[in-house]
């Protein structure tokens, strides 16, 4: 029993011992701590400096956390892969015998190796290594010196990884164009200057560039020179001249991205330099626009306004006259067009005003042409079917009335009529070898006047543009016109009028144009008619882009079986033209 009684107290011992300890830990984590916000001072403002830096510091510990758990797996890996060496005695039974029988769970079992301090059964004391042993100790050191090694090579792949992954963390944002801006190949030859690229050859080098103003873009051309003339106001008196001509001429586009207009005009003076006296000046101005509508509809307006000198040679002769009246017109139209399949349709409504002024008398005064003046109100419609996207066959039907602004003019006529023309014709559209139209057809107008007869004939009408060749355009055109009249027991006549243009672009500064003309008038009542044939021939010499030199040279003869309307004119210009 006394043997006993030491053993019990040293058990008593111990576990006042872990007793002990216990509360000692329990009165650490139940005494109040300073609290950590004060320690790392949050009770003020935290800056953004602040925040990225702790954000910084979190993201390092945690990828060195990662390392240090790859690397401690890498070395558990090559410890459980490396099988320790078997020991190898010198001579059998030098070793000492192992018990390597498993615990059965007796209390005479052998007790189990611990590292706890407070255990009841200390751990039994390492056997000493026998001497015999010292090649297992070398072979264990060079398995030792292999596993620094690997541990080695793991550790510095992991920090590669952790910077790999600490640059991800904290890569710089690329900006929107970053995939645009290349870098450059050192190695590339070094690019040329904008200005010392090859540039695109012009189609037209020497073409008015324009004026741009507002949303239109306008190029003017002024032409000033000298004309000599045969007949200088194309009569059958006529005498020779020298003429001071200048001529303006403009053009105007828009740049709208649905709707378009165009505005063309021109302006001519001409004045007398030595010879036949004469003054004059003659000009146009037309507008025309374009714009779409809803349901596939599409209206174009157009307006135009002319006055010049009525020619020498009008139909209407007035006696004694100095100067030739000024004739006015304002003429408008408003058309309305409709694409269904294959069909087209346009509806037309055109107004045309005429005003003539007096004609000055050679005996003193003026002679008053009122009794010419007029208006003319047509409606056409036109129906078309498309055969092909380069032909389009149509008809037309017009209807209009002319109203005098004397009723009863001074001779007593009656002289307003009513208009009826049918024509038939077909549109043309092969890009730019060839576009236009041309029809035929017939006219007639019926004078309210019973003694008058009514002026009714066949039409003609033609408006083409063709290209055999890039820089050569050839054109057509034809129109019939009704020409009415004050003359004593005449109704008018029917003009029938048709020019031939060509122009080639010789070389790129030089441009060569002439033009064909032929007019044949046909007086209603009579066998009277008139001829006119005309021809033109032109140069211009660029001399850079925006000043050239222009000459011409025209003649013009009319021939009729009416007396006193033959007469025979040359002319020939020389002068400069400048164009922006």
């Amino acid at each position: 029993m006394s043997g006993a009684q030491p053993e019990k107290n040293r058990r008593r011992s111990g576990k006042a011992v872990c007793a002990l300890l216990l509360a000692t830990s329990v009165f650490a984590l139940l005494r109040p701590a300073q609290p950590y916000a004060q320690v790392t001072e949050l009770r003020r403002e935290v800056s953004e400096s602040a925040i990225l830096d702790d954000q910084q510091r979190k993201t390092r510990q945690l990828s060195m956390a990662s390392a240090q758990d790859q690397t401690a797996q890498a070395g558990a890996i090559t410890q459980s892969n490396a099988p320790a060496p078997t020991y190898q005695p010198a001579s059998p039974g030098a070793g000492l015998d192992e018990d390597t029988s498993p615990a059965t769970g007796s209390i005479f079992d052998s007790p189990e190796t611990t590292d706890d301090p407070f255990a009841d059964t200390p751990a039994p004391v390492p056997r000493r290594r026998p001497s015999s042993a010292r090649q297992r100790a070398a072979d264990q050191d060079e398995v030792d010196a292999a596993e620094k090694k690997t541990a080695a090579r793991t550790l510095a792949t992991t920090d590669d990884t952790a910077e790999t992954d600490q640059d991800a963390i904290n890569r710089r944002a690329v900006t929107i164009d970053s995939a645009d801006r290349q870098k450059l190949d050192p190695g590339a030859e070094r690019a040329e200057a904008i200005e010392g690229r090859d540039k695109r050859a012009e189609d037209d080098p020497f073409a008015a560039t324009g004026i741009k103003l507002g949303s239109f873009v306008i190029r003017p051309t002024l032409e000033q020179g000298l004309t000599a003339s045969s007949n200088a106001d194309s009569s059958s008196e006529g005498k020779p001249a020298l003429l001071s001509e200048t001529t303006l001429r403009f053009n105007a586009i828009s740049d709208w991205r649905e709707n378009s207009a165009v505005i063309d005009g021109y302006g001519t003076f001409l004045k007398t330099i030595s010879g036949d006296e004469i003054q004059e000046a003659r000009g146009r101005v037309e507008g025309t626009l374009n714009v779409d509508l809803d349901n596939d509809l599409r209206a174009i307006a157009k307006l135009g306004y002319e006055a010049a000198p009525e020619s020498a040679s009008s139909p209407v002769v007035i006696e004694g006259t100095v100067e030739q009246p000024v004739r006015q017109t304002i003429n408008g139209s408003l058309a309305v067009e409709k694409d269904a399949g294959k069909m087209r349709f346009a509806l037309t409504g055109a107004v045309a005003r005429d005003i003539y002024g007096d004609a000055e008398l050679s005996m003193g005064g003026s002679l008053s042409q009122k009794e010419r003046d007029s208006t003319l109100y047509t409606a056409t419609l036109r129906t078309g079917y498309e055969i092909s996207p380069a032909i389009t066959p149509f008809t037309e039907v017009e209807i209009g009335r002319r109203l005098y602004d004397l009723r009863v003019d001074p001779n007593g006529f009656e002289r307003s009529s009513t208009r009826l023309g049918v024509r038939a014709g077909a549109e043309l559209d092969l890009g730019e070898k060839l576009a236009g139209e041309f029809s035929a057809g017939w006219l007639r107008e019926a004078i309210d006047d019973d003694q008058l007869p009514a002026i009714s004939g066949a039409t003609v009408n033609a408006d083409l543009k063709w290209s055999p060749e890039r820089g050569t355009t050839i054109g057509l055109t034809g129109q019939t016109i009704v020409e009415g009249t004050t003359t004593a027991g005449q109704s008018g006549d029917i003009l029938y009028s048709g020019r031939l243009t060509g122009e080639r672009e010789i070389r790129a500064n030089l441009t060569g144009n002439a033009a064909l003309g032929v007019d044949w008038r046909d007086y209603i009542g009579s066998d009277g008619h008139d001829l006119t044939l005309s021809a033109e021939a032109g140069l211009t010499w660029w001399l850079n882009r925006y000043t050239g030199l222009t000459t011409r040279a025209r003649t013009e003869k009319q021939t009729s079986n009416l007396e006193g309307r033959d007469y025979t004119a040359h002319s020939i210009f020389v002068g400069v033209t400048l164009q922006r």
